[in-house]
């Protein structure tokens, strides 16, 4: 299906910059742009063309708004219209779904969130969907480390980094659940690793970001005319799995590397039915669909996704079309309906004869409430 990505402020206009550089001549990327207050973080931007760039708010002064939710909020219903507009040479009539990204702690990006999801709601005929990061719960709480001494200090000297993060991402999300069709939240703290700053992180939780976007929205949009998937995706099935009254979903992805066959079609036997003999190991493509299928789902999503269950579920396979065992991905997605619990379960394949690897990813929608979301919520309680 084709997209239309929006970064907004620091957090999300990062993830649209790698989004661009990672995936930017991928079919799916209809069009891309990174909207801030922050003249020096849209500056600091790399992939996105410059034309692409926009500061906005000049009563900001250039500078970013330091977590003020209020003001950023103002700043939206002034500039949504603008935003807009800015978007038109790009030609946004043509998405099929529009992707807000944005840091649900900051004050910039979720603050003119919202709005922008109206304003593209009441423009378009296309969902809009908000891919949003959670703040981790140290950004909230007092530092245990001085930043001058290095060393731990007294509790009452301590300051929060972001004391208002929690509070300006429970706001943020209700909003957002009002305007957007799904919300799918990023949780930075679960994929931290042990020790690891959510500054020493963030070149590689933008990139899971981005990885897991692309697969979701561009598994539809092979380049290939000769590669026809047995079942194609569309923004149909997106939209059918995803749900449209702001709900909660997440995405799993997974990939296995394999080996491309040394002679015989393409093609292969398993999913599109061609005469000549694949020289891809029937168990070894089995395999590697049941691997990544569960990878997929019970590995780290982007949110946690209690006890597994939701009550929509989407799979999309893809790889090498010679790898794609049709009986596989069949009996991948009648394990996946047990797994989740789902009623719904549509599924996609992704045949791509360039893929030197079989992937998954696992859409489950209409989650139960994630532990992390509950303690972002309980904030303003």
């Amino acid at each position: 299906m084709r997209v239309h990505v929006i970064g907004l402020g620091g957090a999300g206009g990062r993830v649209a910059d790698r989004l661009a550089g990672d995936h930017g001549d991928d079919r799916f990327l209809q069009g891309i742009n990174a909207f801030d207050t922050d003249a020096a973080a849209i500056d600091a931007l790399r992939r996105i063309d410059e034309s692409r760039r926009y500061r906005f708010g000049d009563a900001a002064d250039g500078s970013g708004l330091d977590g003020d939710l209020h003001a950023a909020r103002r700043l939206g219903d002034a500039h949504a219209s603008e935003l807009g507009r800015v978007m038109d040479d790009e030609r946004p009539s043509t998405a099929e779904a529009f992707v807000l990204v944005v840091g649900l702690g900051g004050g910039a990006g979720a603050g003119v969130a919202p709005a922008l999801a109206e304003e593209l709601s009441r423009l378009y005929d296309a969902p809009v969907y908000a891919v949003g990061l959670l703040p981790t719960p140290a950004e909230s709480s007092a530092s245990e480390v001085d930043p001058v001494r290095g060393s731990a200090t007294d509790p009452a000297e301590r300051e929060p980094e972001r004391p208002l993060a929690e509070k300006n991402a429970a706001r943020t999300l209700d909003a957002l659940s009002d305007h957007c069709a799904a919300l799918f939240p990023f949780d930075n703290a679960e994929w931290l690793r042990p020790g690891e700053t959510l500054d020493d992180a963030r070149d590689r939780l933008n990139g899971a970001v981005a990885d897991r976007v692309a697969a979701l929205f561009g598994a539809g949009e092979a380049g290939d005319g000769d590669s026809t998937p047995q079942q194609v995706l569309d923004a149909s099935d997106v939209a059918r799995a995803a749900g449209g009254d702001g709900e909660v979903a997440a995405i799993g992805h997974a990939t296995q590397a394999v080996e491309a066959p040394a002679a015989g079609s393409r093609f292969g036997l398993g999913l599109f039915g061609s005469g000549e003999p694949a020289e891809v190991d029937t168990s070894a493509a089995v395999s590697a669909i049941e691997t990544t299928i569960r990878k997929a789902t019970r590995g780290k999503s982007t949110v946690e996704v209690p006890e597994g269950r939701a009550d929509r579920t989407l799979l999309v396979v893809g790889g090498p079309p010679s790898w794609l065992n049709r009986q596989a991905i069949a009996d991948g997605r009648r394990w996946l309906a047990e797994e989740t619990g789902s009623d719904a379960i549509l599924s996609g394949d992704a045949p791509d004869p360039d893929a030197e690897a079989v992937f998954a990813v696992v859409l489950r929608s209409g989650i139960d409430e994630p532990a992390r979301l509950r303690e972002i919520r309980e904030s303003i309680a």
